[in-house]
């Protein structure tokens, strides 16, 4: 070889080199053959008896396991080239599986490999973030049947996917002399010892604590500081949600001073498992699922989803992410699973809960509210909010009123920014001896409208400054914002819509001496902010968050819609105190403080997972979709007025008659799901049925991903059998099956009423049944077009038994030419 050659082939070599180490590498979920996950793997000495729970520390099934890790290695290291790559887990239980953090260029080798069935690059997950058992009814209605809060929930173990817990928190507290076993020998906890996580944290609330952090730790953002490695929760949301769900019972509510209050979980007496897989600096659906499928090891009875993808799949259908197909097979091993719908309301077609096998979750506000008031010197009054006291005692003294930027420093050396001159985020910005014993008007603008600004930091500079209170008001320029209740360290008020700032200004403006230059010499403006920490119960109530997803389902990323209603159902997700963590990195307003007042279908969800532990509790036998249909069937969709329960739009703070795509079923009634008299069941071959039978879907890919063929379909999706009715092209005419099965113990006869949905004529044979105990009836639903429509039409029907059952079925129809 020649020296000229010789020195190209070394250069391409470093340069082929070089290009390989700098591709960024991935996270990459990937499903593989050679053997069923433990929970279904089958042979003559392991036992599956209806009901009882899995075994998996049993010898057989721990070498199953262990045969399908060495599996796992064997494939990563007979395809991909030595020292790029690192598997991140195992999925073994559920899934027959792993992650693995690889090259783009490795990862196209995996995927082409000899048995590799699907892979997925990991997309990451978001967080979808006292007084709701009184409101759901609660105290009065399935506690007194259970034996009181003392009993409410015992015996269930609800397993929690979130950002951990706080385990100091007394809303976990291990309680002796309500007999709150140490040892559940039932339920195989493990305690993960770490920072701010001693072992005593599993103290018999708290059954089994776990983090999961291989995938975050690949992806190399994590920040020591507050990226905590163990159960431990800094950021809030994962304490909150627990305690919501299964929370104990008659916890003070104190925040800086102020009682707000007792809180309680919907299961009060439910114990908790805690899966940490989302971190305040990120959060991996690796992470995610290695939680989820520790959570059906260990034997959760709910497992509760308030975090989760915050998008569809880019290359396959909704329901066959590697996501969904865990939920799937959580499913099929008796668990219920719930899942937050998502925040990325009110548009159409927003719902990130797709699947039949789990329930979305939308949210909705209650009756209670935390009104403030601005009161200025001519007698006007403005409501706002503000969970602060007042800048008056018992009289009606008012104070010096100043704008923001008429008090910021003439020749001060900092940046002339919104975040100095706007909205009060740097005390240097401003001469104290205007701002002083005043309140000052900080307004909306670019630092809160990119997330850089915060209403803690308002307060920290009126606080340093001695403001008597201060006005956050929205700015004209900005138009409305939607205000949630904080609470301030000095008294505060938030003023969200422009109309009414504009008044204010109004007023200011006419109160305010200027030079001949615009600079204002003398403030005659007074103004007091009021109580803001006493709530109020007279709200109209449920009404749809705004921000919560909406449907219709959909099938794939280009939204084309499916027979299938999402969300399920809805459940109180705007403003609800619950348990917090003092660290709360991702939430500085709450530093320090043990409970939020926080919103989100996040918050949704674990309230419907605690009433599923009540369900579970009064009848251990029911299967998941036996539980979903109980409280789907005995939803309501009227409000605490008796009308139609309503919903917030993309215009603030006006509203619209919520449908099904808002509300699903409507809000949950914990003590009808007790005694629903009809149910709707379906299971995992319903499923597959299901998904075979969905348009242009191909079913060697299903086959594929779940591991099993299409051996049966419906005719249509919409005869999958769930308690609703969704068909989103009906064309003249289409017959719909359902299966109903009587759960009551009593023989009842039951006749039918329909509100049809508009240009559609329904027919239900038979028209009347008479149905005895643990008895079955087929029917047929029968919706005919009368008027073609440019959009989803919504009605119901009503099946109302001889024993004042009643079961409702909503329906969602899009009825268009032939």
């Amino acid at each position: 070889m020649t020296v000229s050659l010789r020195f190209r082939f070394v250069f391409l070599f470093l340069f082929c080199t070089i290009c390989v180490a700098e591709e960024e590498r991935k996270i990459y979920l990937v499903m593989v053959e050679g053997g069923p996950p433990v929970a279904f793997f089958e042979d003559n000495t392991v036992s599956r008896k209806p009901g009882k729970k899995i075994d998996f520390d049993s010898e057989v099934l721990k070498a199953h396991a262990k045969h399908l890790e060495d599996s796992h290695d064997q494939l990563l290291q007979s395809t991909l080239d030595e020292g790029a790559y690192n598997k991140l887990y195992s999925y073994k239980h559920i899934v027959n599986g792993f992650s693995v953090h690889t090259t783009p260029t490795q990862a196209k080798k995996l995927k082409k490999a000899p048995g590799v069935k699907f892979i997925e690059k990991d997309r990451g997950v978001k967080m979808m973030t006292t007084y709701t058992p009184n409101f759901l009814g609660l105290p009065q209605g399935v506690w007194t049947t259970e034996g009181g809060d003392s009993n409410a929930g015992e015996g269930i173990v609800i397993g929690l996917v979130d950002t951990g817990i706080n385990p100091f928190h007394p809303s976990f507290a291990y309680d002796p002399w309500n007999g709150y076993p140490r040892n559940r020998t039932q339920f195989p906890g493990v305690c993960d010892v770490g920072p701010h996580f001693p072992k005593s944290s599993c103290n018999g609330k708290i059954v089994s604590a776990r983090f999961f952090a291989a995938g975050a730790q690949a992806t190399g953002k994590l920040n020591a500081s507050i990226d905590i490695l163990s159960p431990y929760d800094s950021v809030g949301h994962g304490s909150h949600t627990a305690s919501t769900a299964a929370g104990n019972h008659g916890v003070p509510v104190v925040v800086k001073g102020s009682y707000y209050g007792k809180a309680s979980g919907m299961a009060p007496r439910a114990r908790i498992a805690v899966y940490k897989a989302i971190y305040p600096s990120i959060g991996t659906r690796t992470d995610v699922i290695a939680a989820m499928d520790q959570a059906i090891k260990d034997g959760v009875d709910i497992l509760s989803l308030s975090i989760g993808p915050d998008e569809p799949p880019e290359k396959t259908i909704t329901m066959l992410s590697m996501f969904d197909i865990f939920m799937l097979f959580a499913h099929k091993a008796g668990i219920f699973v719930v899942q937050a719908a998502g925040n990325r309301g009110p548009g159409p077609y927003s719902t990130v809960s797709y699947s039949p096998w789990a329930v979305g979750v939308a949210s909705c506000d209650t009756d209670r509210t935390y009104p403030s008031s601005l009161v200025l010197g001519n007698g006007q009054r403005f409501n706002g909010i503000g969970l602060s006291g007042p800048s008056f005692g018992a009289g009606l003294l008012k104070y010096k009123l100043v704008l923001a930027k008429d008090a910021v420093v003439a020749n001060g050396n900092f940046p002339r920014t919104p975040q100095y001159i706007d909205e009060c985020q740097h005390p240097e910005a401003f001469d104290p001896v205007i701002v002083r014993q005043s309140v000052v008007i900080c307004m909306f603008s670019t630092g809160f409208s990119n997330g850089t600004s915060t209403l803690k930091d308002i307060a920290n500079t009126g606080r340093a400054l001695g403001f008597i209170g201060f006005v956050f008001a929205a700015n004209p320029s900005y138009g409305d914002f939607i205000a949630e209740p904080y609470p301030f360290s000095i008294p505060g008020i938030v003023i969200p819509k422009a109309n009414d700032t504009q008044m204010i200004m109004d007023y200011y403006e006419k109160k305010t001496e200027r030079n001949n230059k615009g600079v204002a010499i003398a403030y005659h403006g007074r103004a007091a902010i009021g109580e803001g920490r006493f709530a109020k119960y007279n709200t109209k109530a449920p009404i749809v968050s705004r921000s919560s997803s909406r449907g219709p389902n959909f099938i794939d990323i280009k939204r084309n819609p499916i027979d299938l209603l999402k969300p399920d159902i809805l459940a109180p997700g705007h403003s609800i105190w619950a348990a917090w963590s003092p660290m709360s990195v991702k939430t500085p307003i709450l530093e320090g403080c043990n409970f939020g007042l926080i919103s989100g279908t996040s918050m949704a969800t674990p309230h419907i997972a605690g009433v599923a532990a009540l369900i579970k509790q009064r009848h251990p036998s029911w299967s998941p979709s036996m539980i979903a249909s109980a409280m789907a069937t005995t939803a309501t969709t009227y409000d605490n007025r008796g009308e139609p329960i309503m919903a917030q739009g993309r215009e603030l703070y006006k509203l619209h008659r919520s449908t099904p795509f808002d509300h699903g079923a409507g809000l949950v009634s914990a003590t009808n799901a007790l005694d629903p008299g009809l149910v709707f069941t379906s299971g995992f071959d319903d499923y597959m049925s299901f998904l075979c039978s969905i348009p242009n879907t191909d079913p060697d890919f299903i086959k594929t991903t779940i591991g099993e063929p299409c051996s049966h379909s419906f005719r249509s999706p919409s005869d999958l059998n769930v308690p609703s009715v969704t068909i989103s092209s009906l064309k003249g005419s289409q017959l719909v099956r359902r299966i109903v099965k009587n759960v009551a113990n009593a023989v009842e006869t039951y006749v039918y009423a329909v509100v049809p949905p508009h240009g559609v004529a329904i027919e239900l044979n038979p028209p009347w049944f008479t149905i005895v105990p643990q008895g079955t009836q087929d029917l047929e639903v029968k919706l005919i077009v009368t008027q073609t429509n440019d959009s989803f039409s919504h009605g119901e029907i009503i099946l109302t038994g001889s024993l004042k059952h009643i079961v409702r079925i909503p329906i969602s129809v899009l009825p268009i030419s032939m």
